[in-house]
């Protein structure tokens, strides 16, 4: 993960946690393809219909142009070029003159920006987690303004023996949303593991992380991992959604 790459109530209310995945989407909630279905039904839960929407970190625009047809605008950024006009191409092709996509690091561009030609009323953010984020959302958005994300939660791919460095705990997301003036209405974790039958069908399932986990030491500890006897593999999401207060 790269910077910026792939509740009108003001008073606090108690944070709500969850463990592993087990609802479905729910009826006629289904959520996009490759968006967290918990996460989606957080935004569709909101009146979406007069949103200003900026979208960070949004890649080639899946969560943006899954929220097009639902709100007034979307503004979607990231720092990968290629992958913005990824996102503008498919707008195009769609038809949404409601979205448009600009190529900023979220975490430097400030997210009131003229130049984003936007001034949101929700913040929002899939696999994408940062301080910065928190920060500007909160300097962005009006009171009653929501920041709604799924970050890598502190479990995430736990059989490597390292944190990813972009990932959090519940602890530290509640902290720093409420030290960003924010009153957390929603926080779960929503985690996935995954039991392998063989050591070749766990080093299949994270042959496109190989690279990645090399340069960072982790693979080696995968591997010693699955030279142990281990056969699973944890994916775990950090959801939350937080109001700015008046």
């Amino acid at each position: 993960m790269h910077a910026g790459a792939s509740v009108p109530d003001d008073r606090p209310r108690a944070p709500r946690r969850a463990g592993s995945r087990a609802d479905g989407a729910g009826s006629g909630q289904d959520s996009p393809a490759g968006l967290n279905p918990r996460f989606w039904r957080l935004l569709l839960a909101e009146p979406l219909g007069g949103q200003a929407v900026l979208d960070v970190g949004t890649g080639a625009g899946r969560l943006a142009l899954a929220l097009a047809p639902r709100c007034a605008r979307v503004v979607g950024i990231d720092a990968d070029a290629s992958a913005i006009a990824e996102a503008r191409r498919r707008a195009e092709a769609l038809g949404f003159d409601n979205a448009r996509f600009v190529v900023a690091d979220a975490d430097a561009v400030a997210y009131d920006d003229a130049g984003l030609g936007l001034a949101p009323t929700m913040v929002t953010a899939h696999l994408f987690l940062s301080d910065p984020l928190l920060e500007h959302a909160a300097a962005a958005l009006p009171g009653g303004g929501v920041l709604a994300f799924v970050g890598f939660h502190a479990d995430q791919w736990r059989e490597t023996g390292r944190r990813s460095r972009f990932a959090w705990d519940e602890a530290r997301a509640a902290e720093r949303l409420e030290a960003c003036g924010f009153a957390v209405e929603h926080l779960e974790v929503d985690t996935d593991v995954t039991t392998y039958a063989s050591v070749e069908e766990a080093l299949a399932a994270v042959v496109g992380l190989q690279e990645r986990w090399r340069q960072d030491g982790r693979w080696f500890r995968y591997i010693e991992y699955l030279e142990r006897g281990g056969r699973s593999l944890t994916r775990s999401h950090l959801i939350a959604k937080a109001r700015r207060r008046r």
